[in-house]
């Protein structure tokens, strides 16, 4: 990417730029300007490459991958029980593509707008965690006066939208990632940067998500074993998370209870004997166990190429497929609802990323056996982050969402990056 005029570097570098550097405060105002923002920089890099008749980084593997699983998409919703939302849903996801490459581009011309994007982060979690702790200790709305869907949930500025754990736990892996590249860790700054790391810890537990908790302590188990130099850092923020969790839960039984003690009691059908079959085990819950089932059907009878992209809300209805609560917008789970909506060949795309991932996982543990590195902590860090999305064991979002779609692909190019700085 060469800029070599003025206007040409405000257009097509630093206006993408700093819209970059807002994503991370936009998704707390919800998806429209941080949608917004990854559409506009998608629209100005492929201006940039029509203009400059540069297309270079359209060649990359790793775009013409996705833009095969993109054409499935938009076939499977052209010609597998056609509706126009789902339509809508796969053509314009070609946004997530252009989002990455640009930013990769952005990146190999010049890095530090870098720092400004983990300060955006750094000012996100520290309002959040005062908001947060507010909340949950103080009153039942938050600074601002917005409450909980819940009154034993934390939302802070999200309100009615549960899911201040969900952005926490994937942000965090950027977050921490960032710090060990851009800061010295003997540094005062880093102190802080520790407690923030830890009281975020803390309010994800706090926020009553239990999904996001599993997910962050996923997400410090692969750092501990995989990284370089992290590995007692990492242990030494997540052991201090631990035992503030232990003395806020001795004190408020709010968030254990709905974290530990409803667990065990969904999972193990436990209702106080007033269930006859409270012997059956869930997966996560009864609700969550119903979905799977529900979807597992629609796979069954459309094996290959699924309901079509977003029609598990509309197939739920039919009379064999229904159940008294498997009826949603989505089964709750990234590798139940691709098989559901897209069938084996679009699950195939998936089962390629995973299996991609294991395999360098794999390579890096072998190296690191050696005495050596394959990724670096900064790489490990961001993979971290990866593991989360790619995790099957857990209940999830939509896997069609554009909230949970943007801070997902925020990891991509940040990984591409980190392999050309420091392979």
């Amino acid at each position: 990417m060469i800029l070599n005029t003025t206007k040409d570097k405000l257009f097509f570098y630093t206006i993408p730029a700093c819209l970059f550097c807002l994503i991370p405060l936009f998704l707390i105002t919800g998806p429209f300007l941080s949608d917004l923002a990854v559409s506009l920089i998608g629209i100005i890099f492929v201006i940039y490459c029509i203009k400059n008749r540069n297309f270079s980084y359209f060649k990359k593997r790793y775009f013409l991958i996705f833009l095969v699983f993109w054409l499935y998409l938009c076939l499977n919703s052209l010609f597998i029980n056609f509706n126009y939302d789902s339509l809508r849903i796969s053509f314009f996801s070609i946004r997530y593509g252009l989002f990455v490459v640009s930013i990769i581009a952005l990146l190999d011309l010049n890095d530090r707008f870098l720092k400004y994007f983990f300060y955006t982060i750094f000012l996100c979690f520290a309002a959040l965690i005062i908001d947060g702790f507010f909340q949950y200790f103080l009153s039942a709305e938050n600074l601002i006066g917005l409450k909980a869907l819940s009154a034993n949930r934390v939302s802070s500025f999200f309100g009615e939208e549960l899911i201040l754990g969900s952005y926490l736990s994937k942000l965090w892996p950027i977050f921490f990632g960032l710090s060990v590249i851009l800061f010295n860790r003997r540094s005062k700054f880093y102190y802080i940067l520790t407690l923030l790391f830890i009281l975020s810890e803390v309010l994800i537990f706090l926020s009553g998500e239990r999904s996001a908790f599993f997910l962050i302590t996923l997400s410090t188990i692969f750092v501990i074993i995989f990284s370089n130099k992290l590995s007692k850092l990492r242990l030494f923020i997540f052991l201090l998370s631990i035992l503030f969790i232990v003395i806020v839960s001795f004190f408020h039984s709010n968030a254990k209870e709905r974290m530990i003690d409803k667990t065990i009691q969904q999972v193990f059908n436990l209702n106080n004997g007033k269930d006859q079959n409270k012997n059956n085990i869930h997966i996560f819950t009864g609700t969550h166990t119903e979905h799977y089932i529900s979807a597992y059907k629609m796979f069954k009878d459309n094996k290959f190429l699924g309901v079509g992209v977003k029609n598990f809300r509309k197939f739920c209805k039919e009379e064999k497929y229904y159940s008294s609560s498997a009826c949603s917008t989505h089964p709750h789970n990234t590798y139940v609802q691709i098989l559901s909506e897209t069938g084996i060949l679009g699950f195939s795309f998936l089962l390629f990323v995973l299996l991609y991932f294991c395999k360098y996982i794999f390579l890096h543990l072998m190296y690191k056996f050696k005495g050596k590195e394959f990724f670096s902590d900064f790489e490990i860090c961001i993979l971290s982050g990866i593991l989360i999305y790619l995790w099957p064991i857990v209940p999830t979002g939509n896997i069609f969402n554009n909230w949970l779609t943007i801070i997902m692909i925020l990891n991509f190019p940040l990984l591409i990056w980190g392999r050309k700085k420091f392979k």
